[in-house]
């Protein structure tokens, strides 16, 4: 799988202002699509997201429609993969890093650092802040419910959120890296990825399944 992300001058919308400016630049959409183990999980919330660039900073837009919705995690760092969820996972460079970016409904994110899924560096609260977020749902707790709904959540990353690695310029890059919308505690749990992860169980922490994303 392989996607690019725009590349738009100038300063990097706002948290709340980024469909718009998405919008006036005409960045597309792109569909979470893959039903991973479908077998156990069938269940397909419509999900979808679009992401451009500033040179400094990464900027996506999440768009779902689903039949249930849940909302625990209030602090960040806490388990949003539980809640009505939606993630950006992306390998920087070739020395066997990545980065999750997780955040929940009501914009309470999870970001961290490492070579697999145990023993990753969080993200400092002084990271975590840097990262802009925006979601339809105000920042309060959402018990689970069910009904139908539609909700959109922004996320505005910059360069030095990769605390790892040394980015001065997300022009020219190619990257790997996955979308993901979850919610393990939900109704109907699902795990939806653009680019499919093969394995026998639910897991998103295989950068050996990421897709190439090229900056533009």
């Amino acid at each position: 799988m392989k996607i690019t992300a725009r590349h738009i001058t100038g300063q990097p919308p706002t948290a709340g202002t980024t469909s718009q400016w998405l919008d006036r630049h005409q960045v597309g959409w792109n569909e979470l699509a893959v039903a991973n183990w479908a077998q156990d999980y069938p269940y397909h919330p419509e999900a979808k997201f679009r992401i451009a660039h500033t040179d400094t900073h990464i900027v996506i837009q999440f768009d779902v429609e689903e039949t249930s919705i849940r909302a625990e995690a209030l602090h960040d760092g806490g388990r949003v993969w539980e809640d009505s969820c939606c993630e950006f996972f992306v390998a920087p460079d070739a020395d066997g890093l990545y980065y999750n970016f997780e955040c929940n409904c009501i914009g309470t994110l999870l970001a961290a650092v490492g070579p697999e899924r145990e023993n990753r560096q969080p993200a400092t609260p002084e990271t975590l802040n840097s990262i802009a977020r925006k979601t339809t749902f105000a920042h309060s707790r959402i018990p689970l419910s069910q009904g139908e709904y539609h909700w959109q959540q922004e996320i505005i990353i910059p360069v030095s959120a990769f605390f790892r690695h040394h980015i001065a310029s997300l022009s020219g890059k190619t990257m790997r890296c996955n979308f993901y919308k979850c919610g393990d505690k939900l109704h109907r749990p699902h795990f939806l990825s653009w680019s499919p992860v093969n394995t026998p169980t639910p897991d998103f922490h295989r950068p050996d399944f990421f897709g190439t994303i090229h900056f533009e």
